[in-house]
């Protein structure tokens, strides 16, 4: 098993609001949001039901919806909303600096 480590990803101000960003961070694509809370979240860019890129979903509070089709995806704790059923990887973020880092 691999250690956990930081790895930085992008500058904050370069991170839109609301809007996710794909990073590909050892072969894993990650999606990345800023949202409207400031917090910023780092979930699997695959969404459970079709493979969906989530980076290109809506943001709404904590949540994503799925681009293809608007499955509703904590990006807290990665689980699908019912009645759909499912989870995805969650990944710890920090902002130190004016940069975000991501815990791969």
């Amino acid at each position: 098993m691999q250690t956990p480590k930081k790895v930085k990803v992008i500058e904050l101000e370069h991170l839109p609001m609301q809007i996710g960003q794909e990073v590909n961070i050892e072969g894993k694509s990650i999606a990345l949001f800023r949202l409207s809370s400031g917090d910023v979240r780092a979930v699997s860019n695959v969404c459970p039901h079709k493979n969906g890129p989530l980076a290109e979903g809506v943001v709404s509070g904590e949540y994503v919806f799925c681009a293809l089709h608007n499955w509703k995806i904590s990006l807290v704790t990665g689980e699908v909303q019912k009645p759909d059923d499912g989870c995805i990887q969650t990944y710890e973020t920090e902002v130190k600096d004016g940069y975000v880092y991501i815990t791969v």
